[in-house]
């Protein structure tokens, strides 16, 4: 049975304020304080890991023991199953060295292209994948594996969203349609995302 988070503190690892305030909106209702990483001055550190799960843990227990106080931690990314599941836990360094989505985005398409790969969705499938880690002072961790199936499309579509939801097609459209996740309004893409159904679990096993 999961541990149930009765803390009244949270820290989030992330420098991203976006994200920590995301965090902070759908943990709302149970009362908790967020705080991030970077409101704290917590360095970063090195994601060594060759997994989503690693990544994540490494990201938790260093927040937790730098802070002393509980964390939640993510990492995520995106495999095109016809390019071996690359990008995987390398998707940010696919973004190279100023961190654009589009430049992430390009080299998927090109890769793809190299390959000889044709622009079918049945063809280009690939899954986002969303891992977080719960991780309290005593370094007892909770871990939620959220997924999201579809297909890379190109040219990119939308404007909603962030990093590579303009290329992601998923098939969970609710409904019907062919629309990318940054052509979905935040509640339909939360309703379908990796990252909305990892947090799903989170709160029902951990905060319900």
């Amino acid at each position: 049975m999961a541990r149930r988070f009765v803390l009244p503190k949270l820290v989030v690892a992330t420098h991203n304020r976006g994200k920590a305030g995301e965090i902070a909106t759908m943990l709302k209702p149970f009362g908790t304080q967020i705080v991030s990483a970077g409101e704290l001055g917590l360095p970063s550190p090195d994601e060594t890991g060759t997994t989503f799960e690693a990544n994540a843990t490494i990201k938790a227990l260093a927040a937790t023991r730098a802070s002393g106080l509980p964390v939640l931690a993510d990492d995520s990314g995106l495999s095109v199953h016809a390019l071996d599941d690359q990008p995987g836990v390398y998707t940010a360094d696919w973004e190279g060295p100023t961190r654009d989505a589009m430049v992430g985005m390009k080299r998927i398409q090109d890769e793809l292209a190299k390959r000889g790969v044709p622009q079918t969705d049945a063809a280009r499938g690939a899954t986002f994948h969303c891992v977080l880690v719960l991780a309290w002072p005593d370094e007892h961790l909770e871990l939620f594996h959220g997924t999201c199936d579809g297909a890379i499309v190109w040219p990119i579509r939308g404007t909603g969203g962030h990093g590579y939801d303009p290329c992601f097609q998923p098939l969970d459209q609710r409904g019907g349609g062919t629309r990318t996740t940054a052509e979905m309004s935040d509640a339909e893409k939360n309703a379908i995302s990796h990252r909305g159904r990892a947090f799903r679990m989170m709160v029902e096993a951990c905060f319900q």
